[in-house]
């Protein structure tokens, strides 16, 4: 029993990582622009998780990333962080689509952007069914960086030329 106990946390110990991959603990060491990481400070982040530690710096250097981890492990913020290092928020034009297939992911996104992305000044809209089409069209024109989104809604702005992707580089889901 104390054994197969033992056995147990071990293997939760134990993380899976492509060859090749560095894991860099240190939120100070992921290259990260200067205002983000004041963002991420501020959110309270002091060292990466182990997920974290492995996937953020792969995506800052624009490889393709899959990143599969248990609940609360962090995940959200490894693809925000990413996709905040990546934009220039002296340009008004969106860089970043991100799709989720629930609403409540959406907005969860678009708020931990925001709280990351607050020092920044990032522009980030929340586009979903059951909200102001018109809103959405407003925001959408006034000028925003990255849109968080379920399919549904971003079809329809896109369909109505309201959200225009023709200049965007990152898309994330």
């Amino acid at each position: 029993m104390e054994e197969e106990r033992s056995s147990k946390s071990r293997k939760y110990k134990n993380f899976e990582s492509t060859p090749n991959v560095k894991v860099v603990s240190k939120f100070e060491e992921m290259g990260l622009n200067k205002r983000l990481l004041k963002g991420v400070m501020q959110a309270g982040f002091e060292h990466p998780s182990a997920i974290q530690a492995r996937a953020i710096t792969p995506i800052i250097e624009g490889r393709d990333v899959v990143a599969q981890s248990q609940s609360g492990t962090g995940k959200t913020t490894i693809f925000c962080v990413g996709v905040l290092n990546q934009i220039d928020t002296n340009k008004r034009d969106l860089q970043a689509l991100v799709l989720s297939p629930t609403r409540e992911l959406a907005e969860q996104t678009q708020t931990v952007m925001l709280n990351l992305g607050q020092y920044m000044e990032a522009r980030v809209h929340c586009c979903i069914g059951g909200m102001s089409i018109n809103n959405d069209i407003q925001q959408l024109q006034g000028g925003v960086h990255i849109v968080s989104g379920t399919p549904g809604r971003v079809f329809d702005m896109i369909s109505r030329n309201a959200l225009l992707t023709k200049k965007n580089q990152n898309a994330c889901d």
